[in-house]
């Protein structure tokens, strides 16, 4: 019973990145089309871009990490 809760407990910490991802990809494909719209902002976009990214990946090496956690540890 307890290894099954671990599972299901680093089942969900993983979603996390799964969501990340879908997230990231919405976020790029809108800074590709405001590029295309607007050509002369576009290194404000990709900084902009960027810096989202990189602060929502942290939310999936997070989950990642806890799900080593449970996996490994418990």
């Amino acid at each position: 019973m307890e290894k099954g809760l671990i599972a299901i407990g680093a089942g969900i910490a993983v979603f996390t990145g799964f969501m990340t991802g879908l997230g990231e990809g919405t976020v790029a494909a809108h800074a590709c089309d405001a590029i295309g719209k607007n050509p002369e902002a576009e290194s404000k976009i990709r900084s902009t871009m960027i810096l989202g990214i990189a602060l929502s990946e942290t939310c999936a090496i997070y989950g990642l990490l806890v799900s080593i956690l449970l996996i490994f540890v418990y």
